[in-house]
């Protein structure tokens, strides 16, 4: 029986060998341009959108298609961020086209998720308060801010757009709306309490429970795979700084300067602070194995004034912080698709290395045990003109 054993295990290291090398000598690195040396858990990077601003791309349940926002003028005229489907593969849809518009085209959008069901959409707009991109400051004595729109409900639609509703709404800003594995609950931002929290609505019944209660912006929240926990990017002023969030906040505006990752129970108890770094530290969302959280920081260019944004990895625990994308340009809003393999993220990286203020959507696969295909890898030199 031991020898028995002892064989079964050495013949599945030789397949696992074996399909370990087949994939390396299927991956070929000239080929990879748009990977930057430093990149070891991203392979066969790939760009989707090609123009404008394009962000927070999130993937279906069944892993074939990206919800994501984008102020493109080759697809939106309209002038400020409306919500789209594309194939994951960068493939047309079933009418033909690569992206779809599924918001109205009247307002502006933020937030766009898959619900389980494959059925349908959600996303926040403020067209229902007026057909027109609403103004908004980018500083504030100073201070680069973003505005808190009060006229932002969350509506539920099919996922072509059709059937649009609202789902979440009343006074007040109520966006940033993401969807449980499990197809129980919604979490969402609002300010219905008077601060930016975070808030679950319960799909089947209909009822709200408020999940953070300290002073501070609570936002972009995520569950995890198992839909038992939920990651989410927090402020935590104190003294001056808490006195400046609330005048801040009384004119719908909020500073993201610093910021936080922290985690807690899908019921809001038990949360705890996972980074304590300066900076930006946002845009997170769980490993498929829970252990582990992928977010965008620009903790390490603070020196540089801070713009310079990256993704990280770290423990649930705060421990193993480890650099993700190093392309010196802006990475951030990553996503993993629901099997693990791949992910989405947004960058101003470009495949001829220029300077881009464009953000567009990528996705990559993801490598979890670098080999040395990986830790060899150089960043392709090509010729910019």
């Amino acid at each position: 029986m031991g020898k028995n054993i002892l064989f079964m295990f050495s013949l599945l290291a030789i397949l696992l060998s074996s399909c370990s090398n087949t994939n390396n000598s299927n991956y070929i690195p000239s080929q990879d341009s748009l990977r930057f040396t430093g990149e070891v858990h991203l392979r066969n990077i790939k760009q989707l959108t090609f123009g404008g601003n394009n962000a927070e791309a999130y993937w279906s349940f069944d892993n074939k298609q990206l919800i994501f926002q984008s102020d493109w003028n080759k697809i939106n005229p309209h002038g400020c961020d409306q919500i789209f489907i594309m194939n994951a593969d960068g493939s047309n849809l079933s009418n033909g086209q690569r992206y779809q518009l599924v918001s109205t085209g009247k307002g502006r959008t933020t937030c766009s998720y898959f619900l389980k069901d494959g059925k349908h959409i959600i996303f926040a707009s403020t067209h229902a308060a007026s057909p027109d991109c609403p103004k908004a400051p980018m500083f504030v004595k100073g201070k680069y801010v973003w505005k808190i729109y009060d006229t932002y409900d969350i509506y539920i639609a099919n996922k072509d757009g059709s059937d649009l509703k609202v789902l979440i709404g009343g006074h007040g800003y109520d966006a940033e709306a993401t969807a449980s594995p499990d197809g129980k609950y919604i979490v969402f931002t609002s300010t219905r309490s008077g601060d930016l929290e975070l808030w679950r609505y319960e799909i089947k019944t209909g009822k709200y429970l408020q999940l953070t209660s300290d002073l501070g912006y609570d936002g972009g929240a995520f569950f995890s795979y198992d839909s038992k926990k939920i990651v989410w990017r927090a402020s935590r002023p104190k003294g001056e700084a808490a006195a400046e969030y609330k005048e801040l906040l009384a004119q719908d505006l909020v500073e993201p300067k610093e910021l936080n990752i922290f985690v807690a129970d899908a019921d809001g108890k038990n949360a705890h602070q996972v980074t304590n770094l300066p900076g930006a530290n946002w845009a997170p969302f769980f490993f498929p194995d829970g252990k582990r959280i992928i977010f965008a920081s620009n903790n390490h260019s603070q020196k540089q004034g801070g713009r310079l944004f990256d993704l990280f990895m770290v423990n649930v625990n705060g421990t193993g912080l480890e650099q993700i994308t190093h392309s010196g340009t802006f990475d951030a809003f990553p996503m993993f698709s629901f099997d693990g393999k791949k992910l989405a993220f947004a960058s101003n990286r470009r495949v001829d290395r220029k300077k881009s203020r464009d953000t567009n959507i990528f996705i990559a696969d993801w490598i979890d045990n670098p080999t040395s295909a990986d830790t060899n890898f150089k960043t392709i030199q090509t010729n910019k003109k």
